[in-house]
């Protein structure tokens, strides 16, 4: 394989991961020890918040009364095309029943869990979009008990924005709380009774951690954060256009990677030039997250065949994944890991981060090559049921009880045996060897 780095990052999406684990570790520990007294705590030193943590509905609807119509048109539009999106997910997976042998019926029941927490993070910017990707696709799976948490914005409470987004979604329960503490007090179900059995939504590498840490005490989507991009190109693609799209995603935070994959040196070389210009002339908080995200994780690799671009898209596999090159479907045949696929220059990622649909909730570091994204099918469980008649419980019983003997299984077997006593007494069977004593 021939390629060539032309900016090789200095740092890695786990370059981080160490410290954040030890911090997490310790706040997690200290919160199912001490419960909301130390949800409190956090709330207070992390982000200088001392008021409610449930927000009232009373408090809710005077929050939302001051947001701009124009805002709210916006957001509406963009929840229904979510959850539009996440109900035909849903309609894909089916109830069935059949039957595997004469007498023995088998079946598929899909039902939404009970309780879901949804995160969006409001720190470096208030993650609008993050709050109805996770609660509309929640309430499409029918989930009856959906808790939303965003931190404080600024020194201030939730933001408007992101309120109005998780009321018009569906959120039954919305709390004022960020970070590693939210993810936990969900959880553990502190404030509300109601301990979530998945919980969701992107965050810092704090976050991302303490989902992992949780996860297996509950359910989770993907490790979600800090967000990537990779943009495939090649000599027909726009060296503007594909350099837009890098910084973008970069904006997202300090620790972003921002890739390009081409076979194409000059288009290489134009957006080497173009993406620091780009993140010159960009308002002060984005322009600080985006220069360290290109300086430290960004990189250019020169491939000299597209089939050397799909190997090494599928082993970064990138949470975010742009093609801008000729014969898009044969892109599409062949790319196999990334979180979400963005096909062509008129589909941009940041239209996938906020309306177009299918959710912006995605694996990173590599966890794409195993996992999709965040979708309906995060908050139903599929459940299997069997039944059967007396003739077809025979044959099962023999097979079963020859089987558990030879796995040494002896209580096993007799399960079997005492049934072919009970319904077929006058009949003989090879039941296999007793497990000897």
């Amino acid at each position: 394989m021939s390629i060539l780095y032309l900016k090789k990052a200095s740092k890695n999406p786990e370059t981080e991961t160490s410290s954040a684990q030890q911090v997490v570790v310790e706040m997690l520990a200290n919160i199912e020890k001490n419960g909301e007294l130390a949800v409190r705590e956090y709330a207070k030193s992390l982000d200088k918040w001392t008021g409610e943590i449930i927000l009232s509905p009373k408090e809710i609807d005077k929050i939302i009364s001051e947001v701009p119509t124009l805002v709210k048109q916006d957001i509406d539009f963009a929840v229904k095309q979510v959850y539009d999106f996440a109900l035909a997910q849903k309609e894909s997976i089916q109830n069935f029943s059949t039957e595997l042998y004469p007498g023995v019926v088998a079946g598929q029941k899909v039902l939404p869990v009970n309780v879901v927490g949804c995160y969006a993070p409001s720190g470096r910017y208030a993650h609008i979009a993050s709050a109805y990707m996770t609660v509309a696709t929640a309430k499409a799976a029918g989930v009856k008990n959906i808790i939303a948490c965003s931190s404080p914005f600024r020194g201030g409470g939730i933001h408007p924005y992101v309120l109005y987004a998780f009321k018009a979604a569906g959120a039954d329960i919305i709390m004022t709380l960020g970070g590693v503490q939210a993810i936990a007090t969900m959880a553990l179900g502190l404030f509300t009774g109601k301990p979530a059995d998945v919980v969701v939504g992107p965050g810092n590498k704090f976050v991302a951690e303490a989902k992992r840490t949780l996860f297996g005490k509950v359910g989770i989507d993907v490790f979600a954060g800090p967000s990537e991009i990779a943009v495939i190109a090649d000599e027909t693609a726009d060296p503007k256009i594909v350099a837009s799209d890098l910084v973008g995603q970069a904006e997202h935070g300090h620790e972003s990677p921002a890739w390009l994959f081409t076979t194409s040196k000059e288009l290489a070389d134009q957006v080497a030039r173009l993406v620091p210009d780009m993140i010159a002339k960009l308002p002060p908080i984005a322009k600080d997250a985006a220069s360290c995200a290109w300086r430290d994780y960004g990189e250019i690799i020169l491939c000299n065949t597209r089939e050397e671009v799909v190997e090494i898209s599928d082993r970064y596999a990138s949470e975010h994944l742009e093609v801008h090159a000729a014969n898009l479907d044969w892109w599409l045949e062949h790319l196999t890991c990334y979180g979400s696929l963005f096909l062509g220059e008129e589909t941009t990622v940041a239209y996938g981060d906020k309306t177009s649909g299918p959710n912006h909730v995605l694996p990173t570091k590599g966890a794409a090559r195993y996992s999709g994204g965040l979708s309906v099918h995060k908050f139903m469980k599929t459940l299997t049921w069997q039944k059967m008649s007396r003739e077809a419980s025979k044959k099962m019983a023999v097979v079963t009880a020859r089987i558990s003997r030879l796995e040494g299984m002896e209580a096993h077997a007799r399960t079997a045996d005492d049934r072919l006593d009970k319904y077929f007494p006058a009949e003989k069977f090879d039941l296999g060897k007793p497990v000897e004593a």
